[in-house]
């Protein structure tokens, strides 16, 4: 073999050598091309998949709110339904109050029974309203300007300075925070 067969051939061995080597690359490059394809296709079905799912938890928080909101509204709306319910038996006893004003009978047997009714009507309301957490502000106790309103001051040789001499006007609370002061007249 001469030198010039012998070059050609090495160039034809090393052509193949380098079309092999060429198709190998080529041969990783679609591997890899297809394993970032796999991979993109992975990721497109996740993304995919947790949108769904945001939706999902966006429609259902959108659902909680709005129910919610009606349960709120309905609970304001019917706050004092308890309340009015009680007041119910106290409205029957001064109906029956009035229809015995009405009856034929002796009035002093009348007057008596009127007022046993209205002591047991008044009864009956403070009970309902001590349910509710409505009570009456002390009249024992020593003058609080957060209760008690101080319409006149007197001096008293029976009760210690600072203390109630007389009330005008009963006060209510409703637990500690105050509805109506009670108007009182304080000893110096």
């Amino acid at each position: 073999m001469t030198k010039q067969d012998e070059e050609q051939t090495n160039s034809t061995l090393e052509n193949e050598e380098n079309l092999q080597t060429q198709e190998l690359k080529n041969d990783e490059a679609e591997a890899e091309a297809v394993a970032v394809e796999n991979e993109f296709n992975l990721l497109q079905e996740e993304l995919t998949a947790l949108k769904e799912k945001y939706a999902r938890v966006h429609a259902d928080f959108e659902n909680i709110k709005k129910r919610l909101e009606r349960e709120k509204y309905t609970a304001v709306e019917y706050s004092n339904e308890k309340f009015a319910k009680d007041m119910i038996p106290v409205m029957d006893s001064l109906q029956g109050a009035l229809h015995s004003a009405n009856m034929d009978a002796n009035p002093e047997e009348l007057f008596a029974k009127l007022k046993e009714g209205i002591e047991l009507t008044h009864k009956q309301l403070l009970t309902a309203l001590e349910k509710h957490g409505v009570t009456m502000v002390s009249h024992d106790e020593p003058f609080d300007p957060n209760i008690h309103n101080a319409i006149q001051s007197v001096d008293s040789a029976d009760v210690p300075s600072g203390q109630i001499v007389q009330t005008f006007q009963t006060g209510y609370k409703y637990k500690e925070r105050p509805l109506r002061e009670a108007m009182v007249v304080v000893a110096n």
